[in-house]
């Protein structure tokens, strides 16, 4: 941990990513507390302040019906945070399984497996995601089910790749010379050599997860009004550019600089764990 935090500290750009990080998930941890109008994450109308821009008072400024953005904008990361851990620790062991039971079994395993994998990845994965919310209802749930549904292939074919070339390794060969499971090499042996890439790309990923969640919301398919949102909040917005432009640039922001944390965070976890680019 020590070592970690070193290299992490030695990369300006890594530790910034850290520390980003590390602000906007206690911001969302302790928004009741931290946001200057914790109602403000609900149906609240105050037409006394509606439509204002920023001030003292509402740093971020209004939405049309007086909602406090600043405050919105700490819930809303809440529910994106949230957003990308379940799909992520859903997606990730599940491509993960999928990937290592190809890469070290092969033969028809491999070729069943992989070309599965292959018909989820030639689809688009917003649009494949759209589809999915075509079917169920757009709500918070649904959406999780959607992008967990796009996301785990591309988990399988990177440890499928770091298996197959694992499993002619010496210390696979002797595994199995000597009789060991094939779940003992596979679970034991050859999957903690793939922890360091799957790691990173779970922190890489937290980015992209709150993108595609937020493109979700924005088109009217991920988390439903009155519930804060950072997508739905750009939507809102977009429609009173370019008077009323806070309302579509402090979430957009929001979304911005929760992407480049995570997306620097994850570098410097690259380089900690030793992960090739």
């Amino acid at each position: 941990m020590t070592r970690a935090l070193r290299i992490i500290a030695s990369n300006p750009m890594s530790l910034a990513g850290l520390l980003l990080v590390l602000l906007i998930v206690a911001a969302a941890i302790f928004a009741p507390w931290v946001a200057p109008f914790p109602t403000h994450n609900t149906a609240v109308i105050d037409f006394a302040y509606a439509n204002q821009g920023p001030s003292a008072r509402n740093w971020m400024g209004t939405d049309l019906v007086g909602r406090d953005i600043f405050s919105r904008i700490l819930y809303a990361y809440r529910i994106s945070l949230g957003l990308g851990i379940v799909v992520l620790i859903i997606a990730a062991p599940v491509g993960t399984v999928v990937g290592l039971l190809a890469g070290y079994l092969g033969g028809w395993t491999e070729s069943v497996l992989m070309r599965l994998v292959d018909v989820f990845l030639s689809i688009p994965p917003l649009v494949l995601a759209i589809a999915v919310l075509g079917v169920l209802e757009p709500t918070l749930t649904n959406a999780m089910i959607a992008v967990t549904v796009m996301w785990w292939p591309w988990y399988a074919r990177l440890v499928y790749s770091i298996a197959r070339s694992e499993r002619e390794e010496g210390y696979v060969l002797a595994a199995e010379v000597i009789g060991a499971p094939t779940a003992h090499i596979a679970f034991r042996e050859v999957l903690p050599n793939c922890l360091p890439a799957i790691i990173t790309k779970m922190t890489l990923d937290m980015g992209f997860v709150i993108i595609i969640a937020s493109s979700l919301s924005f088109l009217g398919l991920g988390v439903q009004p009155p519930t804060p949102d950072l997508g739905s909040m750009v939507a809102e917005g977009a429609r009173y550019l370019p008077d009323s432009w806070w309302m579509t640039v402090f979430p957009g922001l929001a979304i911005l600089l929760a992407v480049f944390g995570f997306n620097l965070l994850g570098d410097g976890l690259r380089e900690v764990l030793g992960v090739d680019e």
